[in-house]
């Protein structure tokens, strides 16, 4: 059997690949490192590596895939892949694969919990109280208090954490409504949903909308200003899918002018933001008065425990290893053109 070298620029665990390399075995060798650009990485790195396992924190660029002059496949160790450039990769002749079947329990759970932060008035309780235990010893002081059984929870995008989601909030009482123009028609029966055909009639209805759906040119921004309006004064939205699918201006107009009633969000478009984002901003200073009231934000923490970091470091390695010495795919997610050599000797 010939030795492999595989390659994770951007490490998201703080040892040195021990799950990693268990399960990969004895014959592979590992470049690990924690970077964000891949201008960083050592050059012999990137032309000897015969696969890369990849997190969230490194653009997969053009000008990277052009480097991997012996990778056979790319692995994303998680769910999105649109930091992943599928059709330079492709065009190498690269499979790219992600790994979903791991965190679906948490990041619906994530959902769940920022819609209970929210409509049980956790955050509010807990602010009012640091400031003072005694005068926010007041069962009155959470804006957006409300009873879930009997409200409509919508759900945007019904892959499978769009379903565990759904099911969490039937087990609340909620009625769950569905739009994903993706799936096939059924899916809905299955889940024991509702379907609208338009993601407008969803918004009007929902006292609650929880996205779940991937990033892509369609959903880019397509909660906007206009998207926000059409939703009810008194609803909240959650966002534990991909920053961008927000636009994060309008929404914080929609917050301080009253349009929708609260927001959870475990994603930004840019991560961390910066300085000078509306994000940063607002938090910078803890007087803007929606942050700890109606707007709480998780730092993409929605699919994290250690059970899940250990499935997804584990999972996306046997990808990895399942194509290089077998030659078989598993949740392919481009159309390469001319498919590697793929077996070893």
């Amino acid at each position: 059997m010939t030795r492999l070298r595989l390659l994770t620029p951007d490490a998201q665990y703080p040892d040195d690949a021990e799950i990693e390399r268990v399960t990969a075995g004895e014959l592979v060798d590992w470049d690990i490192h924690r970077e964000r650009s891949f201008e960083r990485l050592p050059e012999a790195v990137l032309r000897g590596c015969d696969a890369m396992v990849v997190w969230h924190e490194m653009p997969v660029t053009r000008e990277m895939i052009a480097r991997l002059e012996r990778c056979r496949i790319i692995v994303r160790a998680g769910v999105g892949f649109d930091h992943i450039d599928l059709e330079a990769a492709a065009a190498a002749g690269i499979p790219v694969c992600n790994t979903p079947d791991y965190g679906t329990s948490e990041v619906a759970d994530h959902a769940i919990a920022l819609m209970l932060t929210l409509r049980r008035g956790i955050g509010s309780y807990h602010r009012n109280l640091m400031a003072s235990p005694q005068e926010g010893f007041d069962h009155a002081r959470a804006p957006l208090l409300a009873r879930l059984r009997g409200k409509t929870f919508g759900v945007v995008g019904l892959g499978r954490i769009g379903i565990a989601a759904a099911l969490r909030a039937k087990a609340f009482g909620m009625r769950v409504l569905a739009y994903d123009p993706l799936v096939s028609r059924g899916t809905e029966i299955a889940a024991g949903v509702d379907r609208c055909d338009r993601l407008e009639e969803l918004l009007a209805q929902s006292d609650v909308v929880s996205l779940h759906c991937p990033l892509t040119p369609q959903t880019l921004k397509m909660i906007d200003a206009g998207r926000l309006a059409q939703m009810r004064p008194h609803a909240v939205l959650i966002n534990t899918a991909r920053g961008a699918i927000i636009d994060i201006d309008a929404l914080l107009d929609a917050l301080r002018k009253g349009t929708i009633a609260g927001a959870g969000i475990d994603v930004l478009p840019v991560e961390p933001p910066s300085p000078e984002d509306a994000i940063a901003r607002a938090y910078a200073n803890g007087a803007d008065p929606i942050v700890g009231e109606r707007l709480f934000v998780t730092p993409h923490a929605a699919w994290s425990s250690p059970e899940s970091v250990a499935d997804a470091r584990r999972l996306s390695v046997e990808t990895a290893m399942q194509f290089l010495r077998e030659g078989s795919l598993r949740n392919l997610v481009n159309s390469p053109s001319a498919a590697p050599l793929s077996g070893v000797a």
